[in-house]
């Protein structure tokens, strides 16, 4: 099993401990619709000016299977994409939509169980207009996203991991939850409460 696929059984929240926040999309990125599966693949990266989604339309018939199509947009006024565009999207193989924007259809994305996460949903379709190159770092839910990371999210949050990274992040992923596997909660609440009343000490607190 190579890193990537790898990155797919380790939760959101684990990678997080150990890449970092830098590397984890704020709150406003969410899944669109409810009891999303985690997903996991390569970002391919597109940039979309105000009002415009030429570019999300020209990337699904671009992105490799798997991947994760990762979006930056200029607004929240216009919709990145709909329910056809994420049709031909699932049926491609791609793996899901990140967007730092809104979509539309959502009843239609949500039957077909295609993954979106984004900031929300408007009926409003942007225009067809604006080519911009594709694969190109972005800015999504205030991460930098290379072409190539590997994007990994659930209901927990969307975590960004450097394709350099992917290997070493994975290998500590791995140790962490078997470590936590093995610790019973009698442990972990008492290493816990040591811990918790240390700092108190240390901070003067008294009670």
């Amino acid at each position: 099993m190579n890193a990537r696929s790898g990155l797919r059984n380790i939760p959101p929240t684990t990678l997080a401990d150990i890449v970092g926040g830098g590397q984890v999309m704020d709150i406003g990125i969410r899944p669109l619709w409810a009891s999303m599966p985690r997903i996991a693949g390569p970002a391919f990266t597109v940039r979309c000016p105000p009002g415009d989604n030429l570019m999300v339309h020209a990337a699904i018939h671009r992105a490799e299977p798997g991947s994760v199509i990762v979006v930056e947009s200029g607004d929240l006024d216009y919709a990145l994409a709909g329910g056809n565009v994420c049709a031909v999207a699932q049926r491609r193989g791609i793996a899901a939509f990140v967007a730092d924007g809104v979509l539309r259809d959502l009843a239609e994305v949500r039957a077909m169980g295609f993954p979106v996460f984004a900031r929300g949903v408007i009926p409003i379709p942007g225009t067809k207009t604006a080519a911009h190159p594709l694969n190109v770092p972005v800015r999504c839910g205030g991460v930098t996203v290379h072409a190539g990371d590997i994007v990994v999210a659930d209901e927990e949050g969307v975590v960004v991991v450097p394709h350099a990274r992917q290997e070493e992040v994975l290998l500590a992923a791995r140790a962490k939850l078997a470590k936590e596997a093995d610790e019973s909660l009698d442990a972990w609440e008492e290493a816990h409460r040591a811990r918790i009343d240390r700092i108190l000490r240390e901070q003067g607190f008294q009670g």
